[in-house]
C-alpha cells in the first residue's frame, strides 16, 4: 500500500494547537519514516507508519514535556485515532521506556517496548529528524545522518539521552539499516 500524507490530517493538528514548527517536525518525520519502510522492503503497514509519525508529537499541542507522549495518546483516543497509532505515540517517548524507566520520569508504569517493526521505523525516523533538522550537528545530507547515526548519538547526549534510551535507538538503527541493505 502505498500511503501518502492527508492535508486533513495535518489540520487535525493545526486545530489541536500543535504549533507550526511541530507540525513541520510530524511532517517530516513522517515523510522519512515511510521513505525508510520502502527502502526495507518489508511488508508494513504504511498507514501505520505515516499517521503513527505524523500524529507522534499530537501532545505537544499541551506541552513539549517528557508526558506529551501520554498526552498526545489521550487527545489521539479522543480523536478516534486507532490503538495502533495512539501506542506509537505514548511510546515513542525515549524509543519505548521499560517499566522500571516509566517510574521514575513519572509516567503511568507500563512496558513500552516497541513490538512492531513499523513502530521501530517511525522512532527512528523521529531521532533521524531531530539530528537533520536540529541545526546541532553538521551534515551535508541526510544520508550522512543514516551513516553517522552511532557516532552523533554517542557524542550528543540531547539525542541518546543516556545508557538504556541509546542503546534502544542503536539496536533499531542496526535493524532497520540492516533491512535496508537487502
Amino acid at each position: 500500500m502505498n500511503y501518502k500524507i492527508k492535508a486533513s490530517d495535518i489540520e487535525v493538528l493545526r486545530k489541536a494547537g500543535v504549533s507550526e514548527d511541530d507540525i513541520r517536525h510530524c511532517i517530516k518525520v513522517a515523510e522519512k519514516a515511510l521513505e525508510i519502510a520502502q527502502q526495507t522492503g518489508a511488508k508494513l503497514n504504511m498507514e501505520l507508519i505515516g499517521k503513527g509519525a505524523l500524529f507522534h508529537d499530537l501532545g505537544k499541542a499541551r506541552t513539549h514535556e517528557i508526558e506529551h507522549g501520554k498526552i498526545g495518546a489521550e487527545i489521539g483516543r479522543n480523536l478516534g485515532l486507532s490503538k495502533e497509532i495512539t501506542d506509537i505515540m505514548e511510546k515513542h517517548i525515549r524509543g519505548g521506556l521499560t517499566e522500571e524507566e516509566a517510574k521514575e520520569l513519572n509516567l503511568p508504569v507500563r512496558d513500552y517496548a516497541l513490538k512492531r517493526l513499523e513502530e521501530k521505523i517511525v522512532i527512528y525516523a523521529d531521532r533521524l529528524v531531530d539530528i537533520i533538522m536540529d541545526g546541532i550537528v553538521q551534515i551535508t545530507s541526510e544520508r550522512e545522518a543514516e551513516e553517522r547515526f552511532e557516532e552523533i548519538l554517542r557524542k550528543y547526549p540531547k539525542y541518546g539521552k543516556n545508557e538504556k534510551t541509546l542503546k534502544r535507538y542503536l539496536g533499531y538503527h542496526r535493524e532497520i539499516q540492516g533491512l535496508m541493505k537487502k
